[in-house]
């Protein structure tokens, strides 16, 4: 099974779009378990910029992240 080509644009300084087709298949996601990112705790923080958010593990089994 051939790769469809995939299009990509990006804002120039110019302010216009330019387009380029991009051959190789593009992972756009990867699954992390919630296991991993946890490590055993009910809870953890993270840093993202200049903003902390904590991610909960809740009796429920459900994951609440808040600012």
């Amino acid at each position: 099974m051939s790769a469809q080509p995939i299009f990509l644009s990006r804002p120039e300084t110019s302010g216009v779009l330019h387009e380029r087709v991009v051959s190789q298949p593009v992972r756009v996601e990867e699954t992390l378990s919630s296991e991993r990112l946890l490590n055993g705790r009910r809870e953890i923080l993270i840093s993202h910029g200049d903003r902390v958010y904590r991610l909960r593990h809740t009796s429920n089994d459900k994951l609440i992240l808040t600012k």
